[in-house]
């Protein structure tokens, strides 16, 4: 079962990392610092859409609106952040 937490820890991190990438890749695209028509840009945008979209959309729809500004993503960092802790402080004691 120790393993099972493990992946899961794993994917959450890996996902945290997907998220920044998201993040950072949106800027760059926002100030016009990468090249939008380059097939391999867009190729990378269109994972980090496809992999995050699905998370930070329902997201978004309940925070109010700030204008430029999306903090989706911080809020997916916190609930994140809660499930780990809640897996390593709460479930994995109780099953070891």
């Amino acid at each position: 079962m120790l393993a099972v937490l493990q992946t899961i820890d794993l994917v959450l991190s890996i996902y945290i990392w997907i998220l920044i990438a998201q993040v950072v890749f949106s800027w760059l695209f926002a100030f016009n610092v990468i090249n939008a028509r380059n097939q391999f840009v867009s190729m990378v945008g269109d994972f980090l859409h496809k992999a995050t979209e699905p998370v930070l959309r329902p997201i978004r729809r309940f925070l109010p609106d700030l204008g430029g500004i999306d903090i989706s993503p911080i809020v997916v960092f916190i609930v994140i952040f809660f499930l780990r802790q809640l897996i390593w402080t709460t479930i994995a004691p109780a099953i070891l």
